[in-house]
């Protein structure tokens, strides 16, 4: 385990999955969600700093990490954001937290957006990293879009199709991404790397992974377009990163002030992965957006 001792690891089970996780720290709740394709340990550099401050949680989105993947339908719902969701309103009940605040990278972000439109009673204060809303994405995709995000419409492939070509060589599938998305020169420490690639070489997860695109793709976008109306109620902080595909194709900001009725932000000088090319300013942000104590 890559957090110190005063993390604790274990696994809690919702109606819908298993999911590991390590929490520690003391003060309020703030819930952690990670991205593709990598595991809680992508907040192994800012949690010690966090904890200081924070009860820290987190986890492992389901089909992810340790945590387990159950089967999928025809419709990805269990997949969908809102299953996703819900398997984190369940694991904070069961540490007894029925309000907390939440900040998500990547997949767990768009986990984090639906959260905060699912459950607005639930959720205090939101970040959200290196993403555009779903739905807006979809609806605003051209030639730049589909190059960049290509992984999005390969991923959806049916027949199993992305599974068998990933499984041919998850390790290079996974650390291509690393570098692909990252700014140049980032560094990524190897014991993540190794404990992202043994998760991720599963058979399973990869499944899963590809299930989370096509659910994103399919009964996601059902929901969002059923709330299309509905604004983010909690305050908002946005995050990306200054060299990445976000910050080169969107006007971040406005894209989310369309989303949500509370929003601030800013890019930080890093590619994708902010939590591990830029984790002091990952830090300083969270701490002054979700309030030191």
């Amino acid at each position: 385990m890559m957090f110190a001792d005063e993390f604790k690891k274990v696994t809690l089970r919702s109606s819908g999955a298993d999911i590991n996780l390590v929490h520690g720290g003391s003060g309020p709740p703030l819930l952690l969600l990670h991205g593709y394709p990598q595991s809680h340990v992508i907040w192994h550099q800012i949690a010690p700093v966090l904890a200081r401050s924070f009860h820290l949680i987190c986890p492992d989105l389901r089909g992810y990490g340790d945590s387990s993947a159950p089967p999928s339908t025809a419709d990805h719902y269990p997949y969908s954001k809102r299953a996703m969701a819900q398997d984190m309103i369940e694991v904070m009940a069961a540490l007894g937290y029925d309000t907390f605040s939440v900040a998500g990278h990547d997949r767990g972000a768009r986990v984090t957006h639906r959260m905060a439109l699912d459950h607005p009673e639930k959720i205090q204060k939101a970040c959200v990293m290196d993403i555009a809303p779903t739905r807006y994405v979809f609806n605003h995709t051209d030639q730049q879009l589909a190059t960049g995000y290509y992984h999005w419409f390969f991923l959806i492939q049916p027949d199993g199709l992305p599974e068998r070509m990933i499984g041919a060589d998850p390790g290079y599938y996974l650390t291509e991404k690393l570098k692909r998305w990252s700014a140049p020169g980032a560094v990524f420490a190897e014991a993540a790397v190794a404990e992202y690639v043994r998760c991720y070489s599963r058979p399973e997860s990869i499944h899963a992974a590809c299930e989370d695109y096509r659910a994103g793709a399919s009964i996601d976008l059902v929901h969002d377009d059923a709330d299309q109306n509905t604004k983010v109620k909690c305050p908002l902080l946005v995050l990306w990163g200054e060299q990445g595909f976000v910050n080169r194709t969107y006007n971040v900001l406005d894209v989310w002030q369309q989303h949500a009725e509370h929003v601030e932000g800013r890019a930080l000088d890093c590619g994708h992965f902010l939590p591990e090319e830029a984790p002091a300013a990952v830090c300083d942000a969270l701490l002054q957006f979700f309030g030191a104590h």
